[in-house]
């Protein structure tokens, strides 16, 4: 097992440690210049860089799931520009063939335009990392691209998230983790002495070993809500960036209409001393930066959907099971009753944590295997619409969503 310290960024220094950049108005692209227009990116000369976007599901453009192309295309230029060495890299959620994620958001496109390497992370053997001051894990397995780069920066999407209140620079870092391993952050038991869920201090443990040296936040279209993938659109039009990346998720945070203090992975992190989240120590950029934020709609306290006669049972599943139901329900809803009773409560199951479930139950996943016997099984981590839509009705289906 290697040890993996958390390195000061190249790109902070006394005067821009805690300094947000925020730009709007511009357009993906020139937002992006423009931000890391105020960073010295002269560090990264001659060094190999790896843009980690948010590129995990497969997505079109616009639909703030993904990082929109734009923001990873100004990033390649700038630190080529800066003399840097860069490629682009992502480990999808469980399921995904990230290249071909890379080409529905259109990041491959830019990639080849630029004779810039795209990397499937998941496509070598993960490296065992210790985390030395884990509350709840003690031990990730990264892609070992990760190790064997120089810098690497986030460039995430602003989002809120089901589980962990929002998904930013801090939280994109999750998709360094090696293949399912990443699922396993959804399965920890309770830790002691904290309320908290789990997965917010697992993720926290996290940047005590692996934080990025630059963050470049993609606000040009969030989501709200039901995030991380089955929430909705909301247009920004602002990107974000700074050296801590705390520090920009606060902001980030704050242009969504969300205090950085309520989010638990980012509170538990500033407590330990991981980097900064108060907003009124922090710099930012042009000073009428916070005329630009908006507020995006919060996830729901519990996974209840308005579907008429149907009940959702969620007992510890991760975040790829729920968008997958979600999705499923809002275009298939009105379609479900031609397979069941009318009369009848739908009773839809997800995650591992079941003791008992009623007979009827559509079982999702294969956290719910252990009750197939109770109802409908449809198989998979997480399985596809189409194939809960086969499952049940009994036909092939052309959907993919």
């Amino acid at each position: 097992m290697q040890k993996l310290s958390p390195r000061k960024s190249p790109f902070s220094t006394e005067s821009t440690g805690t300094c947000v950049f925020v730009s709007a108005g511009r357009g993906p692209y020139e937002n992006t210049l423009h931000v890391l227009s105020n960073i010295d990116l002269s560090p990264s000369r001659g060094k190999r860089v790896l843009l980690k976007p948010n590129a995990g599901r497969v997505a079109l453009p616009g639909d703030a799931i993904t990082t929109e192309a734009q923001v990873v295309a100004a990033a390649v230029d700038a630190f080529r520009d800066a003399g840097a060495h860069v490629s682009i890299g992502e480990s999808p959620i469980a399921g995904v063939n990230v290249l071909e994620a890379f080409e529905s958001c259109g990041i491959a496109e830019i990639a080849r335009h630029r004779n810039c390497p795209l990397i499937d992370m998941d496509a070598r053997p993960g490296v065992d990392i210790e985390v030395p001051n884990g509350l709840a894990v003690n031990c990730l397995k990264i892609c070992s691209d990760v190790l064997e780069h120089d810098l690497i920066i986030s460039i995430p999407v602003m989002k809120m998230h089901m589980h962990t209140g929002v998904t930013l620079a801090v939280k994109n870092m999750k998709g360094c983790l090696w293949k399912r391993s990443k699922v396993k952050l959804h399965m920890l038991p309770p830790v002691i002495g904290y309320d908290e869920k789990s997965i917010n201090i697992a993720i926290s443990d996290m940047a005590g070993v692996l934080r990025p040296d630059l963050s470049i936040i993609d606000g040009t279209v969030g989501m709200q809500g039901l995030g991380p993938s089955a929430g909705e659109v909301k247009e920004l039009g602002v990107v974000v960036a700074g050296a801590d990346p705390f520090a920009a998720d606060a902001v980030a945070c704050r242009l969504m209409g969300t205090d950085p203090k309520m989010i638990p992975h980012l509170a538990i992190s500033a407590e330990r001393g991981y980097g900064v989240i108060d907003l009124d120590r922090i710099t930012v950029s042009p000073t009428n930066w916070q005329d630009w934020a908006k507020v995006f709609d919060k996830p729901p306290e519990n996974l209840s959907i308005s579907f008429p006669n149907v009940t959702i049972f969620d007992e510890s599943s991760c975040s790829a099971c729920q968008s997958t139901v979600l999705l499923f329900l809002k275009r298939h809803g009105d379609k479900l009753f031609d397979y069941f009773p009318k009369d009848v409560k739908l009773n839809i199951a997800i995650g591992k944590g079941h003791k008992n479930l009623p007979i009827g139950t559509l079982c999702i996943g294969n956290c719910t295997a252990q009750h197939r016997d109770r109802g409908i099984f449809v198989k998979g981590c997480p399985p596809v619409g189409s194939e809960i839509m086969q499952t049940i009705s009994g036909n092939p289906s052309d959907d993919t969503g």
